[in-house]
């Protein structure tokens, strides 16, 4: 592994440990060359996924581009770096369980809005403002009395 420092090519790991959700490995490293220390995680990766999107273009899933919209929506809740990044983590290991490599942006946006449905609202109407293009304030007027028919129909 680079170091992210100096560039050197040959750091030392110090300390390995599974992260909370088991989901990756937690590695600290050194670089012997600048004494710099740095943090790295390993994550099991099944196979590659190409996104499809609207347009009808391929290209390659980026799980930093997800993680960036989860985080966004998510900023200022009541959730730890962690819990957020166990979300992140289920969204992709369900993405992964789909069984095709190829998965259209459309799935991606609405398994992503469902898991956040269920959450957080402020998080899912901050997300579904982006993901559904809210042009004005008309476009969230509509998708919270949406909401809303949603809870009262569920409370009955």
């Amino acid at each position: 592994m680079r170091c992210p420092f100096c560039n050197f090519n040959d750091t030392q790991v110090k300390n390995s440990r599974p992260t909370e959700d088991n989901a990756s490995i937690r590695r600290r490293r050194e670089c012997p060359q600048c004494d710099g220390r740095f943090t790295t995680f390993e994550r099991v990766k099944l196979g590659d996924i190409t996104v499809i999107k609207r347009s009808g273009d391929a290209m390659p899933f980026e799980r930093e581009k997800i993680a960036k919209s989860i985080y966004t929506a998510m900023r200022k809740r009541p959730f730890s770096r962690e819990d957020i990044e166990k979300f992140i983590s289920k969204i992709i290991q369900n993405l992964e369980s789909q069984g095709d490599s190829s998965i259209p942006s459309r799935v991606i946006g609405e398994m992503v809005l469902n898991e956040l449905a269920g959450l957080d609202p402020v998080a899912y109407v901050r997300f579904a403002s982006v993901y559904k293009d809210f042009q004005d304030s008309e476009d969230f007027n509509h998708f919270i009395a949406h909401l809303a028919q949603k809870d009262k129909s569920r409370k009955e």
